[in-house]
């Protein structure tokens, strides 16, 4: 069974093959149930999930090596990631578990872990469940009378809306906003319109018909065409779309152009910036975020802290130099005041309220910057490690060379899917082409090669 499992968020892969097994996902709660045992109490978890159909194999294999482990399980049912997050510190669990791959399509899925504090795991903790894995661990699993229980748990919807709720200022009513909320047939289909709805706002709900196989199937925050064509015909004042598990957010303004998170971003950091509430003179993001944002966040004073790609890592430089706005171009937004991990609904709610104090359409308050131009390219790879061959090496340090101080090159390999992703952005949107084009073709030519 040996392998790598732990990706950039967590274990992802195709359902019933290699890592996403009902074995692995049966070991995993094991590892991690051992791992977080701590003083002499009963130990619990929480699991939550999205609505793709393996979700029932995976949640009945990690109930299995959770209970095998000593840990009571409280089964959430399909609930957004961050409300996972949210309630594995309300109900004082020792481990947050969320089955999801996120964006992904239905025949994928993922782990999520979360610590009693609401936080990702680390890397050293990760490491450390994925040595158990490929180790014989049956022998330090509880005694007969020690075996945990699973039992569904009621109630935990209506918890997470009135924790959305409360981020806004208690006298705010969303009333006069007509709000197009695209849930993306995933596990915010209950949750998130209903929540808009109680703060006032007129809702038009799309995508909230999962049926196993259509989470983020041509809609939700990576396929928001759907919800553009909605806000014009409904005359919607916004449309909100969510990922497969809600950490993310994409907006469309009235008019139907997409505000990616760089801009919702920059929204909510002037907006806290200007009342004071902003801390750490900055804001975090990603090696991807547009190096428009960093240039309006400098007119302003404000830092932005680059960390490597991964709202986990994103989070965890938030924590140590103390600011509580980050998030990816993706959309995912961290709001530390309120949440320990990407939440798009939460993130949507900021949003709204600029709307509500300034009195302004969409089209107005989110575009806070240019862009400058950029560019992003997938190679798809089978295996082999490309980016160590020395004609690739070679095109990258050229590049590197042509773009100068005023572009910047991002070249990785994706965390969750078999690709090399390349990115460039500069002032220059005929160079950034022909330097992403060129790398892009000298990587699929060493691939051929292979």
């Amino acid at each position: 069974m040996a392998g790598s499992y732990f990706g950039t968020d967590g274990i992802r892969g195709r359902a019933n093959r290699f890592p996403m097994t009902a074995e692995i996902a049966m070991r995993v709660g094991m590892a991690a149930g051992l791992s977080f045992q701590r003083g002499n109490h009963r130990h619990r978890v929480v699991l939550g999930k999205d609505t793709r159909l393996s979700g029932y194999m995976i949640e009945n294999a990690m109930v299995s090596g959770l209970c095998a482990a000593g840990m009571d399980v409280f089964l959430l049912g399909p609930i957004p990631t961050p409300a996972v997050a949210m309630l594995v510190r309300s109900l004082r669990a020792d481990i947050g578990v969320m089955i999801s791959a996120s964006h992904n399509p239905y025949y994928d899925n993922g782990i999520k872990l979360f610590g009693p504090d609401g936080y990702k795991l680390s890397d050293e903790i990760e490491e450390r469940i994925e040595g158990m894995l490929d180790e014989d661990i049956e022998l330090a699993l509880a005694d007969s009378d020690g075996l945990g229980r699973a039992k569904r748990v009621d109630g935990v919807h209506d918890r997470y809306i009135e924790f959305a709720k409360r981020t806004l200022p208690r006298s705010m009513s969303l009333s006069g906003l007509r709000i197009v909320v695209d849930c993306a047939n995933g596990a915010a289909y209950k949750v998130a319109p209903e929540a808009l709805w109680e703060l006032g706002a007129e809702v038009v709900a799309i995508n909230v018909e999962p049926n196993g196989f259509n989470i983020n199937k041509e809609c939700g925050s990576t396929h928001p065409a759907g919800l553009q064509k909605k806000v014009h015909e409904v005359r919607a004042d916004i449309g909100i779309a969510l990922d497969g598990d809600a950490d993310r957010v994409v907006i469309v303004d009235e008019n139907g152009a997409i505000v990616d998170g760089d801009q919702i971003m920059a929204l909510i950091a002037e907006s806290w910036h200007q009342s004071g509430r902003l801390a750490g003179g900055g804001v975090v993001s990603t090696v991807m975020s547009n190096l428009g944002l960093e240039r309006f966040l400098g007119d302003m004073n404000l830092q932005l802290h680059r960390t490597k790609v991964g709202d986990r890592y994103v989070v965890e430089h938030m924590r140590a130099h103390g600011l509580n706005v980050g998030g990816e171009q993706s959309g995912h937004i961290v709001l530390s005041d309120f949440s320990t991990t990407g939440d798009g609904l939460v993130s949507a709610l900021q949003v709204l309220a600029c709307i509500k104090r300034q009195n302004r359409p969409v089209s107005e308050l989110s575009k806070k910057f240019e862009p400058v131009p950029q560019l992003l390219k997938n190679v798809h790879i089978s295996g082999g490690k490309p980016l160590e061959e020395a004609p690739v090496k070679a095109a990258i340090e050229d590049a590197r060379h042509r773009l100068g101080k005023a572009g910047r090159l991002v070249i990785r390999p994706s965390g969750t899917e078999p690709l090399i992703r390349v990115m460039a952005e500069g002032d220059d949107q005929q160079l950034v082409e022909a330097v992403v084009n060129d790398i892009v073709e000298i990587i699929s030519e060493t691939r051929s090669a292979a």
